[in-house]
């Protein structure tokens, strides 16, 4: 416990999911948190839930694809807790639509919440963490970033989070700001649990995983919170891969 006392974090899409766990972890091992969600109701709930276990959060109602909305969240953190060590670009979307059957309106919402956002959140942010003399961003992006044959609005998106996240890291890296990025790999969150309900679905996705289990929040989040760390001071533009062994390659098969 502690890992993280003193520090004052920014967590987006900490509503639920992965999110809210990180929200969790990052308050039990010492942060200050700032719980951000388009879904105010649901992210109140885990700051409620931080509070009764005597830990420090707020939560503010965020669209991550507003420039207004992150200078309002930056305005309430630095009027609250007067600095910012931490900021988790966790909040995104997931929509499975075939390339061939993208429009652009879907192709503009997927890159203005999933790379736009987490762009306008570090440029919003860092200004704040210089003055500090220094910080720490995590950027969730997907092993849908490193490879072919996910949907090609939301790799699109994931990728530029790559690029992105490894070009900040330079840029800002005699500031000490370190700026790392996650590739998780199958997460069991909302939508996936639905889809492993069907027994097809769920044999094909566990025969492309060496570990041969599914992912849980916990794996990505002790991953972001050793990013988050000064454990990881040492550690800028690295992309750290949660993914059972997928991107390794595929399991035998018996």
């Amino acid at each position: 416990m502690g890992r993280l006392k003193g520090k004052i974090a920014i967590i987006t899409g900490a509503g639920n999911g992965q999110g809210a766990f990180e929200a969790e972890l990052f308050a039990k091992e010492g942060a200050t948190v700032v719980a951000t969600d388009i879904d105010f109701d649901k992210v109140s709930k885990v700051v409620e839930k931080i509070q009764a276990e005597n830990g420090t959060a707020i939560a503010i109602h965020h669209d991550i694809s507003s420039e207004l909305g992150w200078m309002n969240v930056v305005k309430n953190t630095i009027e609250s807790f007067g600095k910012i060590d931490i900021l988790v670009n966790n909040a995104g979307v997931h929509i499975e639509t075939a390339m061939s059957e993208i429009n652009l309106a879907e192709w503009t919402k997927m890159i203005e919440i999933n790379l736009t956002g987490t762009f306008i959140g570090m440029q919003t942010v860092i200004p704040v963490m210089k003055e500090n003399g220094g910080g720490s961003i995590v950027n969730i992006a997907s092993i849908a970033a490193l490879r072919g044959g996910s949907f090609a609005h939301y790799s699109a998106a994931k990728g530029g989070v790559r690029s992105l996240s490894k070009t900040a890291a330079i840029e800002y890296a005699r500031d000490n700001i370190r700026v790392n990025s996650i590739y998780p790999g199958l997460i069991v969150t909302g939508l996936v649990k639905e889809a492993l309900e069907n027994e097809t679905v769920r044999k094909n996705l566990m025969d492309q995983l060496p570990l041969q289990r599914f992912g849980k929040v916990e794996d990505v989040g002790y991953g972001v919170l050793y990013l988050a760390s000064d454990e990881s001071a040492f550690v800028t533009g690295s992309e750290l891969v949660i993914d059972g062994g997928t991107m390794a390659g595929a399991r035998l098969i018996d």
